[in-house]
């Protein structure tokens, strides 16, 4: 059984991670993707480095696989004809350049409509093509900041702290891959193209759930709490005699499981600390009675402990550690790809399994331009003309 876009072509004008993430995301589903990078430079994340594998950016390796890249002078007389070619043999457009860019190129989705009226059409930007902010740059640092992720991460006594990847960019990326099958499923039963218009702000203030409901709920303003959960407890990460656990007693079997585990069934006769509103109120009480019985015992040993009377536990990995767990492994999160000029090298998988697909079939992020001559020969050029592209700057 073929993967469910096999059929499907996608114009990647993306670049950097919240446009690539989706259109890697897609290409994994099947779809062909054709890169369209600027001539010379390409996507700017060839350039962030180090580190690289070989002459490769590992950033860029990460995010591009399963790609056609072809470059391409987009202001050209040439280089808008190629395009407006490809558009017609296409079925997605994802461009996640600052609002206005594409329209200046005429490549803005009113104007590939005209060209062909089923394509489907997403854009991703910092705030949104309609915002008074949409014109302004953005990268995800300053929206973790502008959307309140950072006031909410780290420690109490500590500074505003980004995440340890780009949250934002990533949440933008998932819109616009649901965005874009959703409107897929639109054409499917209309026959008609769709708009789609993404932003990281909007991407990541739409995962904030409870703590945006508290915001919006209640006088409080969530603060950062470390480590905590705002609303429940026990469910942090405590010291242990040679590291760190998170436990998770997530519900009233869970604390019951977690008291007996650490023979503190005392516990559940006080009435501050009977049910879960009560613990959360009594949360400084409830940890001087537990963080000194944690540390009694190393991590390996509350694992065993925990795992045996059913609490949910787990051990503070290395992402190294984290991409040698057994479940990773047996489930083909990290997967091994043969890339031209690196040979071979692993990167991480697809999270989606399914049983009516076939398994997916990889490939390796493209080198600056791999496809420029396959792709062009495919439109019907000769050749001769794209040798002349090239002597022209065109491609």
């Amino acid at each position: 059984m073929s993967l469910p876009l096999s059929k499907i072509r996608v114009l990647d004008f993306t670049r950097i991670l919240s446009g690539p993430y989706c259109t890697m995301k897609l290409g994994d589903m099947g779809a062909e993707i054709i890169k369209i990078e600027a001539r010379g430079s390409g996507d700017d994340t060839r350039s962030w480095a180090p580190p690289y594998v070989g002459a490769e950016s590992v950033y860029f390796l990460s995010v591009n696989r399963n790609k056609k890249s072809i470059t391409l002078d987009l202001k050209s007389k040439e280089g808008k004809e190629i395009v407006k070619k490809l558009l017609r043999k296409s079925d997605i457009v994802v461009e996640n350049f600052r609002a206005g860019v594409m329209e200046k190129l005429g490549f803005d989705y009113k104007s590939f409509k005209k060209i062909n009226p089923k394509i489907v059409y997403c854009s991703i930007s910092g705030y949104g093509q309609t915002s008074e902010q949409s014109h302004q740059p953005s990268f995800d640092l300053v929206v973790q900041g502008e959307s309140g992720f950072m006031d909410i991460t780290g420690f109490p006594d500590g500074s505003p702290t980004k995440a340890g990847v780009s949250l934002a960019d990533l949440a933008a990326g998932h819109a616009a891959f649901e965005g874009i099958l959703l409107a897929l499923f639109h054409r499917q039963n209309t026959g008609k193209g769709q708009y789609i218009d993404i932003s990281l702000l909007e991407s990541l203030i739409s995962m904030f759930t409870f703590q945006s409901q508290i915001a919006l709920s209640t006088d409080a303003t969530p603060k950062r709490k470390g480590n905590l959960h705002p609303t429940i407890t026990p469910y942090e990460t405590f010291e242990t005699k040679d590291g760190y656990i998170n436990v998770a007693a997530g519900n009233e079997g869970l604390w019951k499981n977690l008291c007996k585990a650490t023979n503190r069934l005392d516990l559940l006769t006080v009435d501050k600390f009977m049910v879960n509103p009560k613990r959360v109120e009594n949360r400084v009480e409830l940890q001087q009675e537990l963080v000194p019985v944690l540390k009694q015992k190393t991590s390996d040993e509350w694992f065993k402990i925990f795992t045996e009377h059913d609490v949910p536990v787990g051990k503070i990995n290395t992402v190294k550690e984290a991409l040698n767990l057994p479940t990773v492994l047996v489930r083909e999160m990290v997967i091994e790809l043969n890339h031209s000029t690196v040979g071979k090298m692993k990167t991480v998988g697809n999270p989606i399994k399914m049983s009516g697909a076939k398994r997916y079939q990889y490939k390796p992020a493209p080198t600056l331009g791999q496809h420029t001559e396959e792709v062009l020969r495919s439109l019907g050029y000769s050749k001769k003309e794209v040798l002349k592209f090239g002597t022209e700057k065109i491609v």
